[in-house]
């Protein structure tokens, strides 16, 4: 019988596709930039949805949120991908594979394995200490008085900070130690599908001290600026964050690049292993990230975005018996591709009658075109980008964008607001494809008559922070809950040694709004900033 190839995939979190060095010699990624070198590096791949959840259940199912459900993060309600869907997992595990999940996955409901045989979970915000085995792990390494676990979320989600968990014991750090125990474990035995998810470079950057100077006085890539007026949807972003100055904002963008060059040494900890265990050749390694970041281009930020700050993502895929080194791949690819491309490596298939929304990534024939979609009803939005353009239509106040690629690539100008009449057949075309993806792959009933279907603008809602954490609050036994450090402890602790933030500039509103703060711990947490600043 011959010898299936391993499987290993490995994902960051809000990773832009530029931000790896084999696409921008600025960034620090040494051990990425060999995994293309030795593999293949594809340029232009897309998030099919660019938001966690949605993202990872399309790599999961192979289909769009049209079956699994998941058109954008909603964490106000329970929400479960179907049980009749067959799972990526499920399918490897019955095709004799060992199925294992280390980190940030970000499934709903969060502990459900979805055919993984073994589950060690990250859970950036986790509802119960006990269902998170990275809280689990801190608490029981000297860490018990911490909440904030990746770093402090509000009021300082996009801010700089510092990691106040040694690296030894970071996050990062834990996902490689548990995969390259887990590969050992496995040693070559039966073949494996592991999937280990990095939290970075998700906000916040609590980044260990050895990275977090990395960036300074270093030149970092530059913001891009909007030459057209950006939607209502980029428009809200902005109210994510409001840097006091520009000296924090370029503080943050060191850090944001700091934190993968943190995760890049893990995946070189990992990738070791594997040759370690002679398993190196033996194990198709795919590496993206679920969507990207915004990062002040277009002055706004985050994600949930059709522009390619937002929604193009790093892809890189090692597999000696498909493809040869140094391998550069233009054509346009989709996070939807990596069920089917692993279905055709491992000689499986699709063990239901639902039509998958990507094909093999070693099939480039017929790329012309992608589409990427986000949210439902008037916060709707669908995208097609093709070779030569982009066009983006949002269901709420039918607007309308189009980029020409060939001549404006970083999308600085919707031709659509002074040129409509030169584009308009453009336009037409790339509209009705949209129409065409959305009945055959799309949300059912946003389509009438063959046409879209109209909703209201809707209004700019203000960014009314993160949430407060959740798993302190439900810790039943009353001495470990009063070894929880207060937040405006943590708060102080963070930034300590990032002299460019002053703690007096930034706007705790929404901290006295939730309670989560009061005026008096406000006050202290200033007056205890000022004195660690002092002189810095």
């Amino acid at each position: 019988m011959e010898k299936r190839p391993n499987i290993l995939i490995i994902t960051t979190d809000q990773q832009r596709f530029d931000a790896i060095g084999a696409i921008d010699p600025l960034i620090y990624s040494p051990h990425l930039n060999q995994l293309a070198k030795e593999g293949a590096l594809y340029t232009h791949a897309y998030t099919p949805n660019p938001v966690c959840v949605p993202a990872r259940q399309n790599i999961l199912t192979g289909l769009t949120a049209r079956h699994h459900g998941f058109d954008d993060n909603d964490f106000t309600r329970h929400r479960f991908s179907p049980y009749y869907l067959p799972k990526l997992p499920q399918i490897l595990s019955d095709a004799g594979y060992d199925t294992i999940a280390i980190g940030k996955l970000h499934f709903e409901p969060n502990r459900r394995h979805d055919g993984f045989h073994r589950y060690f979970m990250i859970d950036e915000v986790p509802r119960h200490r006990e269902e998170d085995d990275y809280a689990l792990y801190l608490k029981n390494s000297g860490y018990d008085h911490i909440s904030a676990l990746h770093g402090v979320r509000d009021p300082l989600y996009m801010m700089p900070q510092r990691s106040v968990i040694d690296k030894k014991d970071h996050g990062s750090t834990w996902v490689a130690d548990l995969t390259i125990e887990q590969l050992k474990i496995n040693g070559g035995k039966r073949p494996f599908f592991f999937w280990s998810g990095f939290v970075h470079p998700h906000p916040p950057m609590d980044v260990c001290d050895e990275f977090a100077d990395l960036y300074k006085d270093k030149d970092l890539p530059e913001p891009i600026h909007s030459l057209s007026p950006i939607s209502w949807l980029a428009e809200e972003n902005r109210n994510i964050v409001n840097y006091p100055n520009e000296d924090v904002f370029r503080r943050f963008r060191e850090l944001y690049f700091a934190s993968i060059a943190q995760v890049d040494e893990q995946i070189g900890r990992i990738i070791q292993t594997l040759k370690d265990l002679n398993l190196y050749d033996q194990t198709c390694i795919i590496f993206c990230s679920d969507h990207g970041e915004m990062l002040g281009d277009m002055d706004t930020f985050q994600k949930f975005l059709p522009y390619d700050g937002s929604s193009r993502v790093p892809f890189i895929i090692r597999y000696p018996d498909k493809i040869k080194p140094s391998t550069t791949v233009n054509a346009l690819i989709n996070l939807n591709d990596i069920m089917p491309t692993l279905l055709e490596i491992v000689g499986a298939q699709y063990p239901a009658p639902f039509e998958l929304a990507g094909k093999s990534v070693f099939d480039l024939s017929d790329r012309n075109e992608t589409f990427i979609e986000h949210g439902k009803e008037a916060r709707r939005w669908v995208s097609v980008v093709t070779s030569d353009y982009k066009y983006a239509y949002y269901y709420g106040g039918a607007r309308e964008e189009l980029f020409d690629l060939i001549n404006d690539p970083k999308e600085r100008i919707n031709v659509l607001d002074d040129h409509q009449s030169a584009f308009d057949e453009i336009r037409k075309q790339l509209r009705s494809k949209c129409i065409e993806w959305e009945l055959r792959f799309g949300l059912e009933d946003h389509i009438e008559n063959n046409d879209f279907k109209q909703w209201p603008q809707p209004h700019i809602r203000p960014f009314m922070g993160t949430g407060e954490l959740i798993f302190p609050k439900r810790i039943m036994d009353p001495i470990e809950r009063g070894k929880i450090q207060p937040l405006r402890e943590q708060i102080v602790n963070v930034v300590k040694d990032e002299p460019v933030l002053r703690l007096r500039d930034l706007d705790f509103s929404y901290m006295l709004k939730t309670n989560q703060l009061s005026e008096e711990d406000i006050a202290w947490i200033i007056e205890q900033d000022n004195k660690n600043k002092e002189g810095k």
